[in-house]
């Protein structure tokens, strides 16, 4: 089978090579994208001799620098928004224990049967009489054809040497949408639990991948039913089940929690490619199972999941190595998922839309995606009355913001003018009777202007000086009981 080499920067590769003499393939993902119709910007390369040294003078051709990786004899060369990557044709021997491999020198074959799935196996020489056609040594082709997910070798071997390919095999399924060959699935199942000698970050960056596919809720099905989700994000895996109870006459059951997040989550996927907003979707309900509790006569509840989620979020974020600047994004979500629906009533107050307009920031039109894309009842009516509720709640959480100014809502009157007006050095004191005329204005007594929110502390002098010295003597206090003893601190809260 011909394969198209057409591409600019693979023509000139292809030139590259020929003038230098040097044996090059296409291999991996470019190869397999190429042939399903998928755009990618990064360029898979396998060379048979010096792989860095032809990484060099690519580089050089291109006004480029090499990032060469001498341990694992790979390249790669920056090219704007492509990549290309060079290997030389080699083996890889993983020791029992160990996350890292010992490479060696190979041929193609070796280095075609290295690899994780039979789709990524398929090269083509640049070079050669055969420069175009395809090499399939592992019937990638067919698998292509079939839409399906194969190792080149036993399965378990191939597993075994990198047990990142466990969750690559949930990852592909999910960017693919391709099927799990029963025997990898099988096997994955049987070893699961060797993923834990994989570093954080490659398992982390699977993931995110994974989140960012067309229809996300593949992989994550996959990962718990071959038994990995466990080990990589037990807390979601602990939503999956239902639960039975009985009171009179009457059972009650609790939906599953997993498969209702995996539907919410290709809901959003649907919508948005912000990853973020996929991960806040997969983390909504994440203390549902802590907080549930059988009521007789109403249920199954679970109170206060929304809130303990969002505290959670950085236990996960620091376990699971996340970029920390996106933690208070998921934490906002995570907590005010719930309160849209609350304000559906019509009799819902001012303050109450003001409170969830301040809170959810720049950030409001995200949760309204995730508070949309929370409905999977079947009964289409129910879920049209509940989104013509959202848009109700949505329109006058607008009308709100935009009338009472509370795009990036704070304080009009700021802290040099507090200092001044009740003579406080900087001090905890100044931050209290900011956040009290922040919340004056959210509860509506006073209009978000610099002048009704001077004159209200001037009106209530009194009582802002009370608040600040309470402010200050609470200060006071926890600094005094965290004073050094001993060359040791106290541990006491006040």
């Amino acid at each position: 089978m011909e394969f198209p080499l057409d591409d600019t920067i693979v023509v000139k590769l292809q030139r590259l090579a020929r003038r230098h003499r040097m044996q090059v393939y296409l291999v991996g993902g470019y190869v397999r994208d190429r042939l399903l119709g998928r755009q990618r910007t990064d360029i898979d390369c396998t060379v048979i001799g010096d792989a860095l040294s032809f990484a060099e003078k690519v580089a050089r051709h291109f006004r480029s620098k090499a990032i060469v990786y001498e341990r694992f004899r790979t390249a790669m060369v920056p090219l704007g928004e492509h990549t290309i990557e060079f290997v030389g044709t080699r083996k890889e021997i993983y020791d029992e224990r160990s996350r890292k491999p010992i490479v060696s020198d190979g041929t193609l074959e070796d280095d075609i049967f290295r690899r994780d799935f039979t789709v990524n196996a398929l090269a083509v020489p640049l070079v050669g009489p055969e420069a175009g056609t395809i090499v399939d040594l592992t019937g990638g082709l067919a698998d292509l054809e079939r839409r399906l997910l194969r190792t080149p070798r036993p399965p378990k071997e191939t597993f075994h040497e990198d047990p990142l390919r466990m969750i690559r095999a949930a990852r592909f399924a999910a960017q693919l949408q391709f099927r799990l060959a029963d025997d990898a699935f099988d096997a994955i199942k049987q070893m699961a639990e060797r993923i834990t000698i994989v570093s954080q970050e490659r398992i982390t960056d699977e993931l995110l991948k994974m989140l960012a596919a067309p229809k996300p809720s593949i992989g994550f099905v996959i990962l718990h039913k071959i038994g990995l989700l466990r080990y990589v994000f037990p807390e979601l895996d602990r939503l999956a089940g239902v639960e039975l109870a009985t009171d009179g006459d009457r059972r009650y059951a609790h939906k599953d929690v997993f498969f209702h997040t995996m539907k919410v989550l290709d809901n959003v996927a649907v919508v948005s490619d912000n990853v973020w907003l996929r991960f806040a979707t997969l983390v909504h309900d994440i203390a549902k199972p802590k907080t549930k509790k059988f009521v007789p006569g109403v249920g199954w509840t679970f109170h206060g999941h929304e809130e303990l989620g969002a505290r959670w979020q950085e236990r996960i974020f620091r376990r699971l190595k996340l970029p920390l600047e996106h933690l208070p994004y998921v934490e906002t979500l995570v907590r005010l998922h719930q309160r849209p629906m609350a304000l559906v009533d019509e009799g819902v107050t001012d303050s109450a839309l003001r409170r969830l307009a301040v809170q959810a920031g720049e950030w409001l039109d995200d949760l309204f995606i995730l508070c949309r894309a929370d409905i999977t009842t079947q009964n289409r009516q129910r879920a049209e009355q509940y989104l013509a509720n959202y848009d109700i709640v949505y329109r006058r959480i607008q009308e709100v913001r935009e009338r009472d100014r509370l795009a990036a809502f704070q304080s009009p009157v700021r802290g040099e003018e507090i200092m001044e007006l009740f003579s406080l050095p900087p001090s905890p004191a100044v931050g209290a009777i900011k956040d009290a005329i922040e919340q004056a204005i959210l509860d509506g007594k006073i209009p978000n202007t610099h002048e009704d929110a001077k004159q209200y502390l001037l009106d209530h002098r009194e009582e802002f000086e009370a608040l600040a010295r309470q402010a200050n003597e609470r200060f006071s206090r926890r600094r005094i009981q965290r004073e050094p003893s001993d060359g040791k601190f106290a541990t006491v809260q006040s």
